[in-house]
């Protein structure tokens, strides 16, 4: 059996040392330094460690330029109780007294905005309220001699809405061309197998096109909405949409813009499920610390990321099972990637998981999630050295077999 030296044994007892500071070193490294971000990255005030940090103050709510232009101001009760307008889709139901298969049936308001009635009675529905548009067509029929001068003889009626397309513009998550009314595939077969005189949808109205936008952003002016339709537009306050009491929420028509300005600033009391925001968000997660080896080992999956809007960071990590635990996993740590959407920048954050567990202040350091934040869990100290042990470990097996079978 060989005898190791003096010199030997020293010389690879201080190879086994600089190789586990090494491996120490190296899971330093692994749970990353303190993230730095550009000054202006930050969106909430919970999202700085410090009080000292720049985040957004709010302002008053600036109209882009020429925005109005053109166009005069109604009040918002003139929209809210103006008649339904037609649109694109929308489905009509025309009786005539005495006729049964020649005029009288069901009509849809073309892409053009045409109805046609007949072989040469064209038209313009859209945009127009529905009263408008029975009594021209009374009037064509009668020039046309297809009816007598009979009261109440003519009659058209909306049988089905259909869903609009609308701008949403400013602090509202997803900005751009939204359909407000969409129905599913059981509503669609319901309105075509079972015709009614009249439809409402829920959807097709101010708050509903402001949902379909992913809902307003925590900065945005709930106190002045505004609403432009054609030469005219309102200013709406949907306060109340915040709040509770009587919501003002007009029946949108196609073509219909709605702005939503913004503060300048992170209102709390906005990160709520409302008529005017999303009742949840989708997250990103990431949590392969120990004992877990993936995320499906972490029970995260689709369920998990849908969160209630209006849910913060901690309770984000304990969904994601980076809280509790035994004791070697209390100094884990965790980031939270999210995006100012003032200017684009994104911004990463730190917390340390027991610090938001057990400090009184949590609430001052615990942000809220936004849609589409990435979170992240890192193993503890602890957790660390046991695995760099570990490693050593594995490490020296192979070694001390092929060295017993070498002897």
């Amino acid at each position: 059996m060989a005898v190791l030296t003096n010199r030997e044994s020293r010389r690879r007892g201080r190879g086994a040392g600089l190789l586990l500071a090494g491996a120490l070193a190296l899971q330093g490294c692994a749970t990353m330094p303190t993230p730095h971000n550009i000054a202006d990255a930050g969106y909430q005030v919970t999202q700085q460690t410090g009080r000292s940090a720049t985040v957004g103050r709010c302002t008053r709510p600036v109209v882009p330029d020429g925005l109005l232009a053109g166009r005069r101001q109604v009040s918002a009760d003139a929209l809210a109780d103006a008649p339904d307008i037609l649109s694109p889709g929308d489905r009509l139901r025309l009786d005539i007294a005495g006729d049964h298969d020649l005029l009288t049936g069901f009509y849809v308001v073309a892409a053009n905005g045409n109805v046609v009635v007949g072989q040469d009675i064209v038209l313009h529905a859209a945009g127009r309220a529905l009263p408008e548009v029975a009594a021209e067509l009374r009037a064509r029929l009668l020039e046309a001699g297809l009816v007598r001068d009979v009261a109440s003889n003519v009659r058209l009626q909306l049988a089905a809405a259909s869903s609009i397309t609308v701008s949403v513009e400013g602090a509202v998550f997803a900005p751009g061309f939204v359909a407000a009314g969409e129905r599913t595939d059981p509503g669609r077969l319901a309105v075509v197998d079972h015709p009614a005189m009249g439809d409402y949808l829920g959807n097709r109205t101010l708050t509903g096109a402001i949902r379909s936008a992913s809902g307003i952003r925590p900065d945005a002016s709930v106190q002045a909405i505004y609403l432009l339709r054609g030469p005219t537009y309102a200013v709406i306050d949907e306060t109340t949409a915040m709040t509770g009491g009587v919501l003002m929420d007009p029946q949108l028509a196609a073509g219909d813009r709605v702005v939503v300005l913004s503060v300048g600033c992170f209102q709390p009391d906005l990160v709520k499920p409302t008529a005017l925001t999303q009742p949840g968000i989708r997250v990103f997660m990431s949590n392969l610390t120990r004992p877990a080896a993936s995320n499906s080992a972490s029970a995260i999956g689709k369920d998990t990321t849908s969160l209630p809007y209006g849910t913060r960071f901690l309770q984000a990590l304990v969904t994601a099972n980076c809280v509790g635990g035994a004791m070697i996993n209390a100094q884990r740590h965790a980031v939270l990637i999210s995006r100012n959407p003032f200017n684009g920048h994104s911004v990463v954050i730190q917390r340390s998981i027991e610090q938001l567990v057990r400090d009184a202040n949590r609430d001052d350091i615990d942000p809220y999630l936004m849609p589409n934040d990435a979170l992240a869990c890192y193993d503890s100290t602890g957790e660390s050295i046991a695995d760099v042990i570990n490693l050593l470990g594995n490490l020296a097996t192979p070694a001390a077999l092929v060295k017993s079978l070498s002897n």
